[in-house]
């Protein structure tokens, strides 16, 4: 399996795996920090109860984006795999086939985005 395969417009599979590595350190400080500064706002049970659905909302959505990610990057994997099978005569996907794969997981990836920043936008609107 080459990580230099491309995945579309320029990605490479390299480019995946460091984005999916990325991602997790930078969620994992962004959620440290966000926990961070709404503990300041925590007077009482009732104001935590207000706040941890928002910590656990922007949670979700960074671990479905995650998610995302290691999915698109196990789809690329078997559409190496099958064009390896169909280089030594064996069936795989068309082409076709894996364009409808990859724009289905693109627009769902960009959909996932979207989700991330309005969470994201919702906290600091809600914030103190």
């Amino acid at each position: 399996m080459s990580a230099d395969y491309e995945v579309y417009n320029g990605v490479k599979l390299s480019d995946m795996f460091k984005k999916i590595d990325g991602n997790s350190k930078r969620n994992k400080i962004q959620i440290e920090s966000l926990i961070q500064e709404m503990m300041v706002f925590i007077k009482d049970p009732n104001s935590a109860m207000q706040l941890f659905p928002m910590i656990s909302e922007f949670m979700q959505a960074n671990i479905r984006n995650d998610e995302l990610l290691v999915k698109l990057t196990a789809v690329v994997q078997r559409v190496i795999q099958s064009e390896t099978k169909m280089d030594s005569g064996e069936l795989g996907l068309s082409d076709t086939e894996k364009a409808e794969i990859l724009e289905k997981i693109q627009n769902a990836t960009e959909d996932i985005q979207k989700e991330v920043d309005d969470i994201t936008l919702g906290i600091q609107s809600e914030g103190p």
